[in-house]
């Protein structure tokens, strides 16, 4: 058209303030509908607990029971600071229904685990675990890990003792402390979901 190629669109409808409001947008556009980057902060005067901030969004968190750490450490309840990258959705495929994301999305089986003992080759890997074995299981009675993101924290170089199992997951009632995870109320990690991908980082400060 003119020299200028044509631009395909979408119609987009969401709601705001109870109307339906339609929105035209360039399919280049649909690519930044995924999150770039979430900073996570802690609230001043409670270590334990933190803000998510993705654009206009400010998400309440619960975090490690020892506040954001520099130096991370296995079992410290810390959260480690740095940035990044999301990894994999889990979910409970037996509880609810596929959440969408543009991350992998994997069902939670139920010798679904993770290793957390840094003497092991596999630490800070998924694994499978027969009944009684320890680990930190994936499959609870609770619904904490109904919704698991990984994290690629300690994974290249995967350092013994620098930390396992860190995850973006469901937060305990009034956002209770974490062993090191950081963990939203269900609802607002859900609606997350749909705008996370594998380019999304996760900048926690």
């Amino acid at each position: 058209m003119r020299g200028e190629k044509s631009k395909l669109m979408l119609v987009v409808m969401y709601r705001r303030q109870d109307r339906n409001v339609t929105a035209r947008i360039g399919l280049s556009s649909v690519r930044r509908l995924t999150f770039r980057c979430l900073t996570v902060r802690r609230r001043p005067g409670n270590r334990s607990q933190g803000w998510l901030t993705v654009g206009a969004l400010h998400i309440p968190v619960a975090l490690g029971r020892s506040g954001i750490r520099a130096n991370k450490r296995e079992g410290d309840g810390g959260t480690p600071r740095g940035s990044f990258r999301l990894r994999r959705l889990w979910w409970r495929a037996d509880r609810l229904a596929r959440p969408a994301s543009r991350l992998p999305v994997h069902p939670i089986g139920r010798q679904d685990a993770w290793c957390e003992d840094p003497d092991d080759r596999r630490y800070n890997c998924a694994v499978k675990l027969p009944p009684g074995a320890p680990g930190d299981r994936l499959w609870r009675s609770d619904h904490v890990y109904d919704y698991i993101v990984e994290m690629n924290h300690n994974i290249r170089p995967r350092v013994a003792g620098r930390g396992s199992a860190v995850f973006l997951h469901v937060a305990r009632d009034h956002l209770a402390p974490t062993a090191g995870c950081v963990a939203l109320e269900a609802p607002q990690l859900r609606r997350l979901l749909a705008r996370l991908g594998e380019r999304t980082r996760i900048l926690i400060q």
